[in-house]
């Protein structure tokens, strides 16, 4: 059975209930919760949870600050609203960032955690840069072309135009839009890793980035892997930042392994 539409504090989400531990999905910055349906898709058999975090897709943004804690507190209420008490849950690149974040104050809600594409111990060089593309998109200077070339590699957009007009629409935003991204993206931007935190989540945890990702690198991954108590470390193959997408088939089946394997 699929429900879709807003919980009671105005959080836009898409539930597919097939009576399964709910795979829980959350997006990064400046995308939306249509950024894992080659996941969906290939996950009829199971229960799924996809939503817009604050301030991107159809979840509005009141607030002139964004913290990881709000968006924890987001994912909560939606929990809370679908009456959902156990979850498998997924993060992506800033939503890596809030699943730990949210791991780390509801361990006993979650059976498994699995984190794509996520930064860790920036080397000053590599905060330098990412702070660098903020203050180009603070000044609306295009970085979507940047985005993709991290994101995808030049094979797979050139046989993939589609894919390329339809993320250049999602990051190409409004102005009202654009300023709830520059909230989201100046969190990410400026997230400083909470170590000791990260060695406190008990959750099983697969721990997966793409071998060519230049933003959020193998050894990025390797080091958060080693740092939790209880993780284990997958390189997506020719995989980049989007490997959840270009690498679907291979990202999905290790999500389904990972979460079979009790």
């Amino acid at each position: 059975m699929m429900s879709q539409g807003f919980d009671l504090n105005g959080n836009y989400y898409s539930y597919v209930n097939n009576n399964t531990v709910p795979l829980v999905f959350i997006h990064g910055v400046g995308l939306d919760h249509k950024m894992w349906k080659p996941q969906i898709d290939s996950l009829k058999n199971y229960s799924t949870l996809t939503y817009d975090l604050l301030g991107h897709g159809k979840t509005d943004l009141t607030l002139n600050e964004i913290t990881l804690d709000d968006f924890s507190k987001q994912l909560r209420s939606i929990l809370k609203f679908l009456k959902i008490d156990k979850i498998n849950l997924i993060g992506f690149s800033l939503g890596s960032l809030i699943a730990i974040n949210f791991a780390s104050k509801f361990q006993n809600v979650l059976e498994r955690l699995t984190l794509i594409g996520t930064t860790y111990k920036r080397t000053d060089d590599q905060r330098s840069k990412v702070l660098e593309r903020f203050e180009q998109a603070k000044l609306n200077k295009p970085i979507s072309k940047q985005a993709m070339k991290r994101w995808f590699s030049d094979e797979y957009l050139k046989s993939n135009p589609k894919i390329y007009d339809q993320f250049m629409k999602i990051l190409n935003k409004k102005p009202e839009d654009h300023l709830n991204f520059l909230k989201a993206y100046k969190l990410f931007a400026n997230h400083k890793d909470n170590i000791e935190m990260i060695k406190n989540i008990k959750t099983k945890t697969l721990v997966m980035t793409g071998a060519n990702d230049p933003g959020s690198t193998v050894t990025m991954s390797k080091s958060l892997s080693n740092d939790l108590l209880n993780s284990d470390f997958i390189e997506i193959s020719n995989g980049k930042h989007l490997c959840s997408i270009e690498c679907s088939d291979d990202v999905t089946m290790n999500i389904i392994n990972f979460i079979k394997n009790k």
